[in-house]
């Protein structure tokens, strides 16, 4: 490498570093108030963009973190993928757990994901870490977007994944910061530091949407996947200022009735669906929000619905949701 091309680099990582830093200060203040110093838990398969996050987080947080690999027992070549991640760390000075979990069966990837996050969770407990980081960016986002509107979701599906949010089922705060990275300099980054990152076969399995969706985005020269990404933010936003409008209404048209929930709407259909969905997910299960929506077409036309373990009305004086009973055998 000559030294105009080296210059040339070393300024790419430096840009590359600087925005990291910046999308880090940003998530940092949201995630859990003032958490400073303390340690944050990064989730490394050995793939190119979590190898990324390693690289950047250790030019920008050095000592900050600590690393996890996640062996889901799916493939044969994991326990050797997350080994490497092991050695890696280690060659760094870089603290490294790999964490061996077994997914339930049915939805394989669905499985392998709450498996993996709960995984995380509990090593960041037992560490005292204060947060845990994801490779997620922003060709993964504009593929979230586009099988969402494939699929008809509503707005806070449409809004992506977001760049801070709760481990599932926890209090504590995971966390996004390569939203803003497209997935070509990661692995621009990844190659310039002479890494070899692993490849999941599952990546390029055509039967899963994400796979058949990525392929799609490759080939359409006149798709933007920044923009997309983009416009899954703006979406989150507005779903964030729809959250609040839902929180006013439940706080002023909701009261519990012996075991049951009244809802007189007030608010447009968009805030109806929110409080909606959290009247259900408090009584039964977590909604899908196709089927909230339809359910709200049957109760604005004065009828009634079973969604997610809840049996929904419309009566004289609002809407009731209560608790299915419990079916004979």
């Amino acid at each position: 490498m000559t030294a105009t091309a080296a210059g040339s680099a070393a300024a790419i990582e430096a840009d590359l570093a600087a925005r990291f830093a910046a999308s880090l200060a940003r998530l940092l203040p949201g995630a859990a108030g003032s958490i400073g110093q303390a340690p944050i838990g990064l989730a490394v398969s050995g793939g190119a963009d979590s190898l990324a996050l390693l690289l950047l987080m250790q030019a920008t947080r050095p000592g900050g973190y600590a690393v996890a690999a996640v062996d889901h027992g799916l493939r044969p070549e994991a326990a050797a993928e997350c080994a490497a991640v092991a050695d890696l760390c280690g060659e760094r000075g870089v603290s490294c757990a790999v964490l061996r979990v077994t997914p339930a069966a049915g939805n394989v990837q669905a499985a392998a994901r709450d498996a993996r996050y709960a995984a995380l969770a509990g090593w960041a407990a037992e560490h005292g870490l204060c947060a845990i980081a994801t490779g997620h960016h922003a060709d993964d986002q504009a593929e979230t977007l586009l099988m969402r509107l494939n699929r008809g979701s509503g707005l806070a599906g449409l809004a992506g994944v977001r760049a801070s949010g709760l481990v599932p089922g926890t209090a504590l705060p995971l966390l996004r910061p390569l939203l803003g990275f497209r997935r070509q300099e990661l692995a621009w980054l990844v190659a310039a530091h002479g890494l070899s990152p692993a490849a999941d076969p599952s990546n390029s399995d055509r039967r899963f949407d994400r796979v058949r969706i990525r392929q799609a985005i490759g080939q359409a020269d006149w798709l933007d996947a920044a923009a997309l990404a983009d416009s899954a933010a703006h979406l989150a936003q507005a779903a964030a200022a729809l959250d609040w409008a839902g929180q006013r209404e439940w706080a002023e048209r909701v009261e519990p009735i012996d075991g049951s929930l009244r809802y007189r709407p007030q608010a447009p259909r968009a805030i109806r669906l929110v409080v909606a969905s959290r009247a259900i997910a408090a009584l039964g299960q977590p909604p899908r929000g196709g089927d909230v929506a339809r359910l709200l077409d049957r109760l604005e036309a004065g009828g009634s619905g079973n969604v997610a373990g809840v049996l929904a009305r419309a009566t004289a004086d609002g809407w009731l949701f209560s608790p299915e009973p419990p079916r004979s055998r």
